[in-house]
């Protein structure tokens, strides 16, 4: 059971030194056992104190590492219902589906649109992680070179999915330092599944047919040594695999229940037979609360929009989502293109990239750092202003990639024209447009 406040006050330095960011221990200790501080934060804890307070310390939620090395997926360490009390932690993993009654042709076609569906935005990439290889044929030597094939294929993350521990044990013979889910425990296998996941150090799904059911397993598997559990509590219903998820997060965060406090697993594809209301439903989990979404294949037209939903919901709400400051080349710019200025909020770099393209007019865009604000607000920070601007534009280098040096600010900064011009000699200022829609128009007009 968590320790509360004053139990874990009793077991710090009790110094007061403020090093920790709180002014007291006490309030360290009950940011401690509210979830919102790690240990780690105290500098002075004892070692003996590390010990006892590592159950008070530790996420309601467990994380749990599926897989190893660069592709590895940590789900779970939530401390929270809802985003914007903090934020969420681990996103969710997308695995696509693949069974060993398929032909070599499907197979190879689901592997190569693992591979493909790889896309970038705003520095960063967005893929899928996981494939699951389930065992539809009951044919252990058939499933364990399914696992092999992939395998040697793809650098995902796997999960292993049969209810037959002997089939289980043939797919981790090929497969089991990639460090695989085992899918899954359940009433009826659980002590063969048990030695399987002790064995091989691996995670371990639970499969129940209810929460009380749920509960009872995962208690056993943790008295056995297995604590990497994931949980599915066998709801193919949307309503009511929906409330389990809901329960399940509320029973670990605010009941400090342990026995639920463990990542789930959840299957849309199981939910319905149309693709479409299959991306609906798993997005519904994306941010109620499935630790990992199993799909019953991917489509770009659904996956791409599951990965933006995911990179929105998983950021900070307190940190905005930016783009990397620099030089953006937008439809093979040269020395005559024009050359435009905003900032690193996320959304309005891809209003005014959007609009650029559209304009069909090849130009630079120069993304300036304002920690992820927008053009007002960064111009009402201070961080969108002449003296701040300036040394960005001259060290960016843009300077040399064309001739005409004319400068292209947002309407929002007009203010700071003068100023640039100031801080910026031999360069030109133009104040473009207020509104996004306004750059194609704009650029139409453009003569360098």
């Amino acid at each position: 059971m968590a320790l509360t406040g004053i139990q874990i006050f009793k077991l710090l330095p009790k110094t007061n030194c403020g090093k920790c960011g709180f002014p007291t221990c006490l309030a360290f200790a009950m940011s401690l056992a509210a979830g919102k501080v790690e240990l780690s934060a105290c500098p002075d804890v004892s070692e003996e104190a590390k010990a006892q307070l590592a159950e008070a310390s530790a996420p309601p939620i467990r994380t749990v590492a599926i897989g190893a090395g660069d592709r590895a997926l940590k789900v779970g360490g939530e401390i929270v219902m809802f985003r914007h009390e903090k934020r969420f932690e681990n996103p969710n993993g997308f695995a696509l589906l693949i069974t060993d009654t398929m032909d070599d042709a499907e197979v190879n076609a689901r592997l190569e649109r693992f591979k493909q569906f790889e896309y970038e935005r705003i520095g960063l990439i967005l893929r899928p992680e996981l494939i699951a290889v389930k065992d539809e044929s009951g044919d252990a030597s058939k499933f364990e070179a399914l696992v092999n094939k992939i395998k040697q294929s793809s650098d995902g993350s796997l999960i292993l999915m049969s209810g037959n521990p002997d089939i289980l044990a043939a797919g981790l013979k090929v497969c089991a330092d990639r460090k695989p889910l085992i899918y899954a425990a359940t009433k009826d296998n659980l002590e063969a599944v048990t030695d399987l996941a002790n064995e091989n150090s691996c995670p371990v799904a639970v499969k129940a047919s209810s929460l009380e059911e749920l509960t009872e397993l995962t208690t056993k598997l943790t008295e056995a040594g297995v604590n990497d559990i994931v949980l599915d509590p066998g709801s193919r219903s949307l309503r009511q695999a929906f409330e389990d998820q809901i329960i399940i997060r509320g029973a670990a965060l605010i009941k400090k229940f342990r026995p639920l406090g463990f990542p789930t697993i959840v299957f849309p594809g199981e939910m319905t037979d149309d693709p479409m209301k299959e991306a609906v439903i798993a997005a519904m989990f994306v941010a109620k609360y499935g630790g990992i979404i199993v799909l019953s294949n991917f489509y770009g037209e659904s996956l791409f929009p599951l990965l933006v939903e995911r990179l929105n919901i998983y950021t900070d709400p307190q940190r905005p989502l930016a783009t990397t400051e620099g030089i953006y080349e937008i439809g093979s710019p040269d020395e005559n293109s024009p050359v435009l200025l905003t900032t690193n909020f996320s959304l309005t770099y891809f209003i005014v990239s959007g609009e650029i393209e559209t304009s069909k007019v090849p130009s630079y865009l120069l993304v300036k750092d304002t920690e992820g604000l927008s053009v007002m607000t960064a111009w009402a920070a201070g961080k969108f202003v002449a003296d701040a601007i300036a040394p960005f534009v001259k060290k960016c280098g843009i300077g040399d990639k064309v001739k005409h040096h004319k400068l292209i600010i947002p309407g929002y900064a007009a203010g700071e024209s003068g100023g640039l011009e100031e801080e910026l000699p031999g360069w030109e200022i133009l104040v473009g447009p207020r509104d996004g829609s306004l750059i194609p128009a704009y650029l139409k007009t453009w003569k360098s």
